[in-house]
């Protein structure tokens, strides 16, 4: 071909026993696939600043979901590398209960109403069942099998091996996902969609299994594969999700043990603020006694476990700042502490950077705020997508691609800025939409 030329075709796949799918119009497709992309995105009710980048974010979230169930994939690829050459290569085409919260807001609070329903009813449908086998992820249809095994005669991307097909993480303790999806759930029934059958009933079982284990150490929502140890943010998140059972009572008036589900939040919240805090540093830490930092600390305000003018939530924001972030772009944890048990490091974490827009909008820092996901904005490649991480030094994308809960921040920290007023803190609601202003309390 040569410039200006022109040349339809179609690529296609069946099975050999199957009859070849007949032959298609090449343009008519192309023109009809045109089509419903341009008018699915019309109903977007996104008015703010930076709208043809949230509404490729938008459009990247709808293209990573399978029609049949409404699941959301974590991203497209597989052993895409967290570092080039290196062991962090990990199998990112499945749905994550994590994302659940952040993907339903994202979806809600622009009008795809239809999207956020279908990705509930698959979340209900993939939990329904005993409590505690409730895993982290499944599969797109509701699998619950996801095998991990390497295949070793593939060279990797850039060298990066092993190759990996399915996730072990699968059959990871993580103590967070039981408060995301309650508090899911909760920012569900807020929102007014149609009620989900059974879904108090899933929730009475979900909270009877978080009181009784809330205690454990685990995974965190980082997947290590080192020893299990008592993250704060896992602290954080159970206690997340017995004030949205609270709250539930409070707003809504279902029933519950909800004295006791007080006592609980209660004493979560006092552990927390007493072995997870270091007031030397002014900062809560990744785990009990840790010396270092998580990048999920910046989410303790948005799920109203303390105001965004306590001194302990603006400390943790500027320690963060300090220690986790490099060349503009911030770190999930740093790896040479050893707290993930793998060799070598890896890039800055998208979601991550987001959340640090998030945080310095809550705290009343709206000029840094703007300045930051101006950065971000300009890591987005030509066709307006991210992937999971970023190489500080280089700026090349890291790990799986794209990304959806890089595409869930980037819409989040655009709304959140569009809104913010630098006179106001704080100006974020908490992730369960249950928010005390500060300036009230």
């Amino acid at each position: 071909m040569g410039p200006g030329d022109r040349v339809p075709f179609i690529l296609t796949h069946h099975p050999s026993h199957h009859r070849r799918p007949a032959l298609r119009a090449a343009e008519r497709l192309l023109a009809r696939c045109e089509s419903f992309w341009t008018e699915w995105i019309s109903h977007s009710e996104y008015e703010g600043e930076w709208k043809e980048a949230v509404h490729r974010s938008l459009l990247t979230l709808k293209a990573l979901t399978y029609a049949p169930s409404g699941g959301i994939v974590a991203a497209a690829t597989t052993s895409l590398p967290e570092n080039f050459g290196g062991v962090r290569n990990w199998d990112y085409r499945y749905c994550w209960l994590r994302d659940a919260t952040f993907t339903l807001q994202s979806l809600l609070r622009v009008g795809f109403e239809e999207e956020a329903l279908a990705w509930r009813d698959w979340l209900l449908r993939a939990v329904a069942g005993d409590p505690a086998d409730l895993q982290i992820m499944y599969g797109i249809d509701g699998r619950r099998r996801l095998p991990e095994r390497e295949l070793e005669w593939l060279a990797g991307y850039e060298g990066s091996r092993p190759v990996r097909e399915g996730n072990a993480a699968a059959g990871q303790f993580q103590l967070d996902v039981w408060g995301e999806v309650l508090t899911m759930l909760h920012v569900d029934r807020e929102s007014g969609l149609p009620g989900a059958p059974d879904a108090w009933s899933l929730q009475l079982e979900l909270l009877d299994f978080l009181e009784g284990n809330w205690r454990r150490s685990d995974k965190s929502l980082w997947e290590i594969r080192g020893p299990d140890q008592q993250f704060v943010h896992s602290k954080v998140m159970a206690w997340a999700g017995m004030d949205s059972a609270v709250r539930a009572v409070e707003r809504f008036g279902l029933e519950g043990p909800v004295n006791r589900w007080r006592t609980v939040r209660a004493e979560i919240h006092r552990e927390v603020c007493s072995k997870g805090f270091d007031a030397t540093r002014r900062t809560f830490t990744q785990y009990y006694g840790s010396p270092g930092l998580d990048a999920a600390l910046l989410l303790i305000p948005q799920v109203g476990f303390l105001p965004w003018d306590d001194e302990r939530v603006i400390g943790s924001v500027e320690a963060v700042q300090r220690e986790l972030v490099e060349d503009g772009y911030v770190l999930r944890y740093r790896t040479e502490h050893g707290v993930d048990g793998l060799p070598g490091r890896e890039g800055a974490f998208l979601p991550c950077s987001f959340w640090l827009v998030d945080a310095l909008v809550g705290i009343g820092r709206v000029a840094e705020g703007r300045q930051h996901f101006e950065r971000l904005l300009a890591l987005r490649n030509d066709l307006g997508l991210l992937s999971e991480e970023v190489d500080p030094s280089s700026g090349r994308h890291l790990g799986n691609m794209p990304q959806a809960f890089s595409h869930v921040g980037l819409v989040n920290s655009a709304r959140h800025l569009s809104t913010a007023r630098a006179s106001v803190t704080p100006v974020l609601p908490p992730a369960t939409g249950v928010y005390v202003d500060p300036r009230q309390s």
